[in-house]
């Protein structure tokens, strides 16, 4: 035949295909309809199992039996997000515990950031509680989060993620492991400043102390010095470790609050080499709030360890028109090759929508978890 006329008979085709689509949505509403007078649940794995046994036993080929097996798991898969729409219509969704509120900070909240003073976790919290906020700070991540855990602090400030060195690990496994919850973030502008003790100039400078990230991110200054590289667990510690020193030749790179805080000479500013470096801190507290005019929703989930599994989940979005923001994937501890994804998607907890996906999500994922809405 002339590829015209294959044309023409394609399209014969599909039309028909597309009458007999909207006949089996018609046949899903009819299906959820029952399923809500029932109380039965919308994901029923033996059914689809079966039914995928029986369409790949009506043709022929094995290229057609994957092919009708694909288009069966599609087709069943846009009928359950029908289905999931329709139960939320009538009021069946999933439970979110999140209780909404015109303003999360109120009164004089007790905050906690990582590191020393003169951190730059201290400059995103002096910029979102201001300057007279009442704050302590502890050496590390977990300490943070276990601090407002038990009470002691009311809010966390933590780095998530920087523009130029990407997320920071260990605070996307400590959300999934604490029961603390999102309800802002920060984002500020990063300027690495080379400092040193009164007096002293770059000439004498031979060592350098700063958190790894710093150092990579002002490598291109700092590699047209023979000076010798240290890493700190924070660039605040290694400016006051340059401060408590004395000594001429030790220089920190760190933030111009930190050369303030400890009576450090800027010797350099501006030194990272990226001019667009910014670091989106998150504000964590242990209460399930969230305000009233949230946008942005985080959450993790865990997916079985079958094919498809993630691209069914990551459905629910793409059907109730949610933009989905950024997804990350960490490592299960214990489970070698299995993955926890963190999803960032723009919504607020109370859109039918939200909820529409979230209810669809929690049947099809092993583990779901909202981590915040800010």
């Amino acid at each position: 035949m002339d590829i015209s006329e294959v044309r023409k008979q394609l399209d014969e085709c599909d039309a028909e295909i597309v009458k007999l689509f909207e006949k089996r949505m018609q046949l899903s509403e009819e299906v959820a309809a029952a399923k809500l007078e029932s109380g039965k649940g919308v994901l029923d794995k033996d059914r689809e199992k079966a039914k995928l046994a029986k369409v790949s036993s009506m043709v022929s080929g094995e290229l057609n039996e994957e092919g009708v097996r694909e288009l069966f798991r599609l087709l069943m898969s846009m009928s359950k997000k029908l289905q999931y729409k329709k139960l939320i219509e009538s009021g069946r969704h999933i439970n979110i515990p999140f209780i909404p509120v015109d303003d999360i900070v109120s009164g004089s909240p007790r905050v906690v950031f990582q590191g020393d003073e003169g951190a730059y976790s201290q400059l995103a919290m002096k910029k979102y509680f201001g300057d007279d906020v009442d704050c302590i700070h502890v050496p590390s991540f977990r300490a943070a989060m276990s601090v407002i855990s038990e009470g002691s602090a009311d809010y966390a400030v933590l780095p998530m993620e920087n523009s130029t060195a990407g997320i920071v690990s260990e605070i996307y496994d400590l959300l999934a492991e604490y029961e603390n919850y999102i309800v802002a973030e920060q984002v500020i502008k990063i300027e690495h400043c080379l400092m040193g003790v009164k007096g002293a100039g770059i000439s004498d400078i031979k060592t350098v102390f700063s958190h790894p990230q710093s150092l990579m991110q002002s490598a291109r200054f700092l590699e047209k010095y023979d000076w010798k590289q240290i890493s700190m667990p924070n660039n605040a510690f290694a400016a006051k470790k340059v401060a408590a020193d004395g000594d001429k030749s030790q220089a920190a790179v760190a933030s111009s609050l930190a050369a303030d805080i400890y009576g450090l000479d800027i010797l350099e500013k501006g030194i990272n080499s990226e001019d667009n470096n910014s670091t989106r801190f998150i504000i964590v507290t242990n209460q399930k709030v969230f305000r009233k005019d949230a946008s942005k929703i985080s959450l993790c989930f865990e997916v079985p360890h079958e094919s498809g599994s993630l691209y069914h989940c990551l459905g629910h979005f793409i059907f109730n028109g949610l933009n989905i923001s950024k997804i990350e994937s960490r490592p299960i501890e214990g489970r070698t090759w299995e993955y926890r994804f963190f999803l960032d998607f723009d919504g607020n907890l109370s859109d039918p929508s939200v909820r529409c996906a979230l209810t669809g999500l929690r049947e099809e994922a092993k583990y779901l978890r909202v981590l915040g809405n800010y």
